[in-house]
């Protein structure tokens, strides 16, 4: 019996990596190729926004930025044009291709990084952010989509997990880049420095990257189709609810770290470093998720991190309310409230899109203009309520994992743990076309 067992078990290993390996040759790559790329691309965007984190009390000396808080709008700026045209560029690729869409979007965001190492005032400066943002939107949405064209189900959990893994190397290092590049030149050259990266991205994917949406499964161009799908269906409606607050999660941690860590803690200095550790965290989330959420699946794993997320994001606000927390403390609590955010948004993600099929790309344009979007407005409203306490971001995070839980209550219609489609594995080892 015992020898059955693990052959069946080697058997499903075996098909899951062959499934793995075939979903990447769609593209003409390896699987650790695919996964590298697919990868950096996204960690691009990451690096637009993580290594301007140290330069923004320089940014708003240098451009005469009245009020500390409104140096968020650096970030924010590129979050909100991040999030806005991601409706736009789902059924673009849908329609035409991800090939294409992928491309323009890298072109894009590197003539706007180049673009930014020139401006002289705040008011061009977010401009440009916003375009940044638009062109981060089009490599966003572009390879998730390749991703769902090549996998389903665990199998896209699985690799969206070792994804993460090196996109959050990125994260880790971002902030120290950032601050090297400002003690030894000016701010600047952080854009020209990201902008390099965008080019070298685009001469990769337009030597490298093949096609992942045949011609014959592309549809026709329309946005409020989109928009009736994702909205009529339960499962990714509700998980594009809890996408959203857990959008709004990041970014108000991201906007609010350096003031946070700068004023609240003193240790501007040090704050990449710490910025780097709770990084690591949600890369070790993802590595983990990766390598579980085969056997436990994805909901009972998310489910669990959700319940554990409000629990600790409680406690959180309530030590706030007695003061400060100790730094320890504080930076214990962000660490595991983030690697939970790192499980909830990889497999609500693949949750979301798993109904979707091949109009992966629509729907992910669909869910991420709701989630970016409301995620950036609703962070960012946080974020302008920091007054030298750790109460806005500990409370917000507490509300947002409550609603988070009601939302996925209402997808799953009452239950939490399990759903019928986690164990059936002709589902969940398919390819990415329903």
């Amino acid at each position: 019996m015992t020898s059955v067992s693990q052959q069946s078990s080697l058997g499903e290993q075996s098909s899951g990596h062959a499934d793995q390996a075939s979903g990447a040759a769609r593209l003409g790559m390896g699987l650790v190729e695919f996964i590298v790329t697919i990868a950096v691309m996204t960690a691009s965007i990451a690096l637009a926004i993580d290594s301007m984190l140290p330069a923004l009390p320089s940014i708003g000396q240098t451009l005469d930025v009245a009020n500390a808080n409104d140096t968020q709008l650096v970030i924010g700026v590129f979050f909100l044009g991040f999030g806005l045209s991601q409706i736009f560029f789902g059924s673009l690729s849908d329609a035409f291709g991800r090939r294409s869409v992928l491309l323009g979007g890298l072109a894009l965001f590197s003539l706007s990084m180049f673009a930014a190492s020139w401006v002289e005032s705040i008011e061009t400066l977010l401009l440009l952010r916003f375009i940044q943002g638009i062109g981060g939107a089009a490599v966003r949405i572009t390879t998730m989509a390749i991703v769902r064209d090549c996998f389903g189900g665990r199998d896209m959990a699985r690799v969206m997990s070792y994804v993460m893994i090196v996109f959050m190397i990125v994260p880790i290092v971002a902030p120290t880049l950032g601050q090297v590049v400002i003690a030894y030149a000016d701010w600047h050259w952080i854009f020209i420095l990201i902008g390099v990266v965008g080019a070298a991205l685009f001469v990769w994917a337009l030597t490298r990257m093949k096609e992942s949406l045949p011609k014959e499964e592309r549809l026709p161009l329309s946005v409020l189709s989109g928009f009736r799908t994702v909205l009529t269906n339960r499962i990714t409606c509700g998980y594009m609810i809890g996408m959203t607050l857990f959008t709004a999660v990041i970014c108000a941690y991201v906007v609010s770290v350096q003031q946070v860590f700068g004023e609240v803690y003193n240790l501007s200095d040090w704050m990449p470093i710490a910025f780097a550790g709770t990084a690591g965290g949600i890369a070790v989330a993802n590595f983990a998720n990766g390598y579980f959420v085969r056997s436990f699946g994805m909901r009972r794993i998310s489910h669990a991190a959700m319940i554990l997320f409000t629990l600790f994001a409680a406690i959180g606000y309530v030590l706030s309310l007695a003061g400060t927390p100790a730094f320890a403390i504080s930076y214990l609590l962000f660490s595991l409230l983030l690697m939970f955010f790192a499980v909830i948004a990889t497999n609500f993600t693949a949750i979301s899109l798993e109904p979707m099929g091949h109009l992966a790309g629509t729907a992910t344009a669909v869910t991420g203009f709701v989630s970016t979007t409301g995620g950036a407005l609703i962070g960012g409203a946080v974020g302008q309520l920091f007054d030298g306490t750790l109460q806005p971001l500990f409370g917000g995070y507490a509300l947002f994992g409550l609603l988070t839980i009601l939302a996925t209550l209402w997808a799953e219609n009452g239950k939490l743990f399990t759903h019928p489609g986690d164990s059936d594995a002709t589902h969940e080892h398919g390819g990415g076309h329903l």
